[in-house]
């Protein structure tokens, strides 16, 4: 028995469905983004372990004021680059980092600030995060890159591991540049990159009002360098 011809979808049933299609690619479209990146080459991989838990609390802040989407990306080895999809589960985030071993090779900043650039393009993202130890970069292109990011409204957050002199001026330089903001860590303090993170992602979610909003020493570390 041949089947009856398919009811044929009102004039009326399509223009609801384009109507509740735009509205959840404006949704989307409108969610806050930011980039979180972290050096994977050799010597990150106790930092590496300990971001993976910590972007967690990235999510948890974030949720107090909108929901956040976030792309992770890393560099490691001979000139190896990943950048995931825009993900809104901290769940899945870290199970991806959990699937990374830091590999050793040289620090790939530059290629990371041009996709940043580019993704931005497409999608105007609020932040970008960035933990690092090294820079075996040019400065200046780094500088002029930073700089870009500023005229985009784009802030770097920038957050280095250790000490070194040169790497310190080098990320200050392109944190002011870009509207963003510089701190350093240790491997002694971890509750201070966690506060970073955790105000970093209410300032991506809400802006300054809400990183006034989330207090603590870190978001005040932060708040100092932000231009008002």
């Amino acid at each position: 028995m041949s089947k009856p011809p398919a009811r044929r979808s009102s004039s009326q049933e399509i223009a609801q469905f384009l109507q509740e299609s735009r509205t959840i690619t404006e949704f989307v479209s409108n969610q806050p983004r930011l980039l979180f990146a972290v050096d994977a080459t050799a010597s990150r991989q106790p930092t590496w372990n300990h971001a993976r838990q910590l972007q967690q609390q990235m999510f948890q802040a974030s949720g107090k004021v909108a929901t956040l989407m976030v792309q992770l990306c890393y560099f490691r080895g001979f000139g190896e680059f990943r950048a995931s999809p825009w993900l809104t589960d901290s769940l899945e985030l870290a199970r991806l980092m959990g699937l990374v071993q830091c590999e050793g090779g040289r620090t790939q900043i530059e290629r990371l600030l041009n996709h940043s650039i580019s993704e931005h393009r497409k999608a105007a993202m609020r932040a970008l995060v960035f933990i690092g130890d090294a820079i075996e970069e040019s400065p200046d292109i780094l500088c002029d890159l930073a700089g870009q990011c500023g005229i985009l409204q784009l802030p770097l957050f920038l957050f280095q591991e250790g000490n070194d002199r040169q790497v310190e001026q080098t990320l200050r330089t392109m944190a002011k540049l870009s509207g963003g903001a510089y701190a350093s860590f240790d491997s002694n303090s971890a509750d201070l990159l966690a506060g970073l993170l955790s105000a970093v992602a209410s300032f991506a979610t809400g802006g300054r009002t809400a990183l006034e909003a989330h207090g603590g020493d870190s978001a005040k570390l932060l708040l100092r360098q932000l231009k008002p």
